[in-house]
């Protein structure tokens, strides 16, 4: 009981900082940074016979594939042109290397789509310091 509590409250919070901030930037920011963090959970727990956790394999697995929905609707494709096609064809390969990796139980691809997330991060980090 004291323990989804906790849950909540983060959640709560991770809500509540979201919606506090009027910057587009620092926004997606922190839903590259939250779908990184729920990917990597997911990884290290996919597999339940050497330690992994069910719950939290199923919880950032959820969670991963929501962020992935909500920044491939971010993108404006009018405006953003090839980037914003070229963001949409990295989102949708971590969405599928996720389902795969759920389907068979070891996690081969996700890896592969965390490091190109961890590129856009860091460049998306770069333009919030240079803007």
């Amino acid at each position: 009981m004291k323990r989804s509590y906790v849950t909540q409250a983060y959640q709560n919070e991770e809500t509540q900082s979201l919606s506090e901030t009027d910057d587009p930037h620092q926004i997606i920011l922190t839903m590259l940074e939250a779908l990184i963090k729920s990917m990597n959970i997911f990884v290290l727990n996919i597999n339940i016979r050497d330690g992994g956790n069910q719950e939290l394999k199923s919880k950032h697995f959820a969670r991963a594939l929501t962020v992935i929905y909500s920044l491939q609707s971010s993108l404006d494709f009018e405006k953003g042109g090839d980037v914003a096609n070229n963001l949409f064809q990295v989102y949708e390969f971590a969405r599928q290397r996720l389902i795969s990796d759920l389907s068979a139980g070891v996690a081969t691809g996700t890896p592969s789509a965390i490091g190109a997330l961890d590129e856009i991060l860091d460049a998306w980090r770069s333009i919030k310091t240079k803007g």
